[in-house]
């Protein structure tokens, strides 16, 4: 694979190309991460409102590794690495189990081959889910008194 893009298309749909997230990418990725949080985790109160969230996405763009999933013009996913962290994984409402979520981890795992860690919030069933079939091991739970929602997570590594 390229290093800076993937362009390999799902089955039965155009080709969703993911690359390196540029500083113009920031605001539609925040808004991928805004719609795709009320949608899946309602009963999680933000920590920080809409243009705080923006603000956040210039940073993570210049200051990690961001990839964007686009279809045409519209982003419609996106990851972030930091070190050997998976800080996000998010996908735009709508576009769950079409196996975009499968291409970005799998990218996640080609870009960190030593491996990697997360944190998901215990309420996620669902990532909980996708996270254990691509082969994380739950690690450690906290009640959330470190994270900014204070709500209870759970800590995921995968170890190739």
């Amino acid at each position: 694979m390229d290093t800076d893009t993937d362009t390999h298309t799902r089955t039965g749909g155009p080709a969703v190309l993911l690359r390196r997230a540029l500083p113009a990418d920031a605001p539609a990725l925040a808004e991928v991460w805004l719609r795709s949080f009320a949608a899946a985790l309602p009963t999680v109160r933000r920590a920080h409102g809409d243009e705080a969230v923006r603000g956040w996405f210039a940073h993570l763009v210049t200051g990690c590794e961001t990839w964007g999933a686009f279809d045409g013009e519209h982003a419609v996913g996106l990851l972030v690495l930091d070190g050997d962290e998976l800080d996000q994984l998010y996908l735009a409402p709508g576009r769950r189990g079409q196996g975009l979520g499968d291409r970005l981890v799998t990218l996640a795992k080609e870009r960190r081959p030593a491996g990697l860690a997360l944190w998901t919030f215990q309420v996620n069933t669902p990532a909980r889910r996708f996270y254990e079939r691509h082969g994380f091991t739950e690690t450690e739970r906290t009640d959330g008194t470190r994270n900014e929602e204070r709500e209870p997570d759970v800590r995921y590594v995968w170890t190739p």
